[in-house]
């Protein structure tokens, strides 16, 4: 099955406007790392999360490709794939910008019948739930873009056609330095609102990033009662101009330290004491730990913010690199990957097969939320995990039954754009 892809100029010419005119101009300074060799190129384009030498380097080695990593921050990353698609093979990033991609043609539909383990991807990006008690959680549920209806658009029914490929994904919240923040109880005192406690005002770091950091304002700011949103998924205009308000009022009192981009930003805010909480990712939580910062990541009361990681076909890949690009592909779940990714907090869509080159020890901290059986190691090679220490949060089904809301693209995304960059900007 086969549909053709109209690229939407219209579109796409918007999103330049919108995204040129923000606070994300001036993103292409840093090359990326290009080889000489002459093997067939796959050019990668994405964050540092999953952009990372190791793992280039044992893809090039199993697959025998040449792999050219560009890793940005989120929004860099989304502002060049969506208007220049020729410049990439494959976009690694969250599914929250599956349909901006979609839209404004950047990407093609991916095979299923070529994915050599698609049979093996679990439910949560399926069906949206990895138990029968699970909350689908507001917004963008990965399950609801997964797949292209036959009409064209993105949808939850299956079509042997997908807009990306189901891979890393995890649950995100906030960090916080436990030698200046009494440690909360998961579930039950650890709560969003904490990044807007006056106790902690010129000390809190956000996400610079309007479809993630805006929600973990926007979960904060309902926490603390400052307002209650109809859906928290698809915030209104009118809802939208009432979070802004008070969050300036918090900027005007210097309640925010800063604005991160990048994991390695959010390592240094934390490490240089710059902030003592903020959001963050699994990944620099594991590296401030396993540089004996005492960070801890909270398990808010209110639920977690949810993120589905995406691979994605670039529209203009074809013939021997598109084939190269499936290879990549296979071999993201084919089961070192996923260990890999699992020893900075990152969960894999067919985590059976991770399991194989996991320890036991690993496999029961990281995935069951068992205490640790004996020190554990990052991907950076520096213990992260102390023995004897439980994952914040528990096992990976009670983790993704608790997601308040998915990082989403919402109706008002546009409007809620152009707000984002006029907060931190002004």
């Amino acid at each position: 099955m086969s549909y053709p892809i109209t690229i939407n100029k219209n579109k796409r010419q918007t999103i330049k406007k919108i995204l040129l005119g923000s606070a994300a101009v001036g993103v292409y300074s840093q090359a990326p790392y290009v080889f000489a060799r002459q093997k067939t190129q796959l050019r990668i384009l994405g964050t540092h999360v999953t952009l990372q030498e190791a793992i280039r380097q044992k893809a090039m080695e199993d697959l025998g490709i040449e792999l050219i990593f560009e890793p940005k921050g989120s929004a860099a990353v989304l502002q060049k794939a969506s208007m220049f698609p020729e410049q990439f093979d494959l976009y690694e990033q969250w599914s929250n910008s599956i349909n901006i991609l979609w839209r404004s043609g950047a990407i093609q539909p991916i095979e299923t019948k070529r994915l050599n383990y698609w049979d093996e991807i679990n439910d949560l990006s399926k069906t949206g739930k990895v138990s029968e008690n699970a909350n689908l959680g507001a917004g963008d549920a990965p399950f609801k873009i997964l797949n292209i209806q036959k009409d064209g658009r993105l949808g939850p029914d299956f079509t042997g056609e997908i807009s990306f490929l189901p891979y890393v994904h995890n649950v995100d919240s906030f960090g916080y330095n436990t030698s200046v923040i009494a440690a909360g109880e998961p579930y039950k005192t650890e709560s969003w609102g904490w990044l807007l406690d006056d106790a902690h005002r010129g000390k809190v770091g956000i996400v610079n990033a309007p479809t993630i950091g805006l929600f973990d304002l926007a979960l904060a700011a309902q926490a603390k009662g400052l307002l209650q949103f109809n859906d928290i998924g698809a915030i209104s205009k009118p809802e939208l101009e009432k979070l802004f308000n008070i969050l300036s009022q918090y900027k005007r009192q210097n309640h925010f330290s800063g604005y991160w981009t990048s994991v390695p930003e959010s390592v240094q805010f934390m490490r240089s004491g710059r902030v003592v909480i903020e959001s963050m990712f699994s990944p620099a939580v594991a590296s401030l730990n396993g540089q004996n910062v005492p960070v801890r990541y909270a398990a808010p009361k209110e639920g977690y913010r949810g993120w589905h990681g995406v691979m994605c076909l670039s529209s203009a890949t074809q013939g021997r690199v598109k084939d190269a690009a499936y290879d990549y592909m296979n071999w993201w779940l084919s089961g070192w990957a996923g260990a890999f990714i699992a020893k900075q907090g990152y969960y894999i869509s067919n985590p059976q097969r991770a399991r194989a080159n996991l320890s036991e020890a690993e496999w029961k901290y990281w995935y069951l939320g068992q205490p640790a059986e004996l020190d554990l190691k990052g991907t950076d090679g520096q213990v992260s995990v102390k023995k004897g220490s439980i994952r914040t949060g528990g096992s990976y089904i009670e983790r993704f039954s608790n997601v308040a809301v998915w990082n989403t693209v919402m109706p008002t995304y546009e409007y809620s754009l152009q707000k984002w960059y006029e907060f931190i900007s002004t």
